[in-house]
């Protein structure tokens, strides 16, 4: 099948199929997958540090899949904290994924069973994988190749540092932290070519530095993540206007 002739069949209008070897979805999508997953080394070796059982740390990998919650989950843990409080955090920081669901739902459009798995992985890298793609196809391939990649790379991780435990030493100097936020990076800076797009990357960004002081561990990055939507939003209003007048 050529990638020139075909077209999808699962979109509103006819669009190229690009082969799965050559889709820039495919590519992002793995590339977020090995960067994330890797990560989930340290995610398990901090919990088993922080006194949780390895089925325990794997249950919070397969079943909690949002690695923000999980760590603010352990934080709290190993700090001091019950149970009631862990979760609270942890439920506090997966606010965000409520907001990525509903969008994907839209975007994607995901049918009968594939709608429960689809809403087990949307995750943050998901989410970036498929907004970042032209065409339905690609944002669907985007979205099920982060998002199936990350949640297997990262329970597999999560038991490699589960088991080797004090073994792994300071996890943050593997530099793994840095591979995903890498990842992200590279997908982000293409969108700041338009001097909006960047002016909300700026922006939000000084917001998070301002925060990080001020307030608990996390909790920048969903103020950052409210600035943007209120920018968007009332960007969307103006563009509205415009169009009536």
């Amino acid at each position: 099948m050529s990638g020139s002739s075909a077209v999808s069949a699962g979109s509103d209008h006819a669009e190229p199929v690009i082969p799965w070897r050559s889709s820039p979805a495919v590519r992002v999508g793995l590339s977020l997958g090995i960067a994330t997953g890797l990560y989930g080394v340290s995610f398990g070796a901090l919990s088993i540090a922080a006194g949780l059982t390895f089925w325990q740390t794997q249950a919070l990998s397969a079943l909690m899949f949002t690695g923000g919650s999980q760590f603010a989950f352990i934080g709290v843990l190993s700090g001091g904290g019950g149970g009631a409080a862990a979760l609270g955090a942890a439920s506090l920081l997966g606010v965000r994924n409520t907001v990525y669901g509903m969008t994907m739902n839209a975007l994607l459009r995901p049918q009968s069973w594939r709608k429960l798995i689809a809403a087990q992985i949307t995750i943050d890298e998901s989410n970036a994988a498929a907004s970042a793609q032209p065409t339905f196809l690609e944002r669907k391939r985007g979205f099920w190749v982060a998002g199936v990649s990350v949640f297997l790379l990262w329970n597999l991780f999560t038991a490699v540092g589960a088991l080797l435990g004090d073994a792994v030493g300071d996890p943050g100097q593997w530099g793994l932290d840095g591979a995903a936020v890498a990842a992200f990076l590279g997908l982000l800076w293409p969108r700041l070519r338009e001097r909006e797009p960047l002016a909300v990357a700026v922006v939000c960004g000084v917001v998070t530095a301002i925060c990080i002081p001020l307030v608990p561990s996390g909790i920048p990055v969903l103020v950052a993540a409210v600035v943007a939507l209120t920018w968007g939003l009332i960007g969307a209003r103006s563009a509205r206007k415009k169009a009536r007048s």
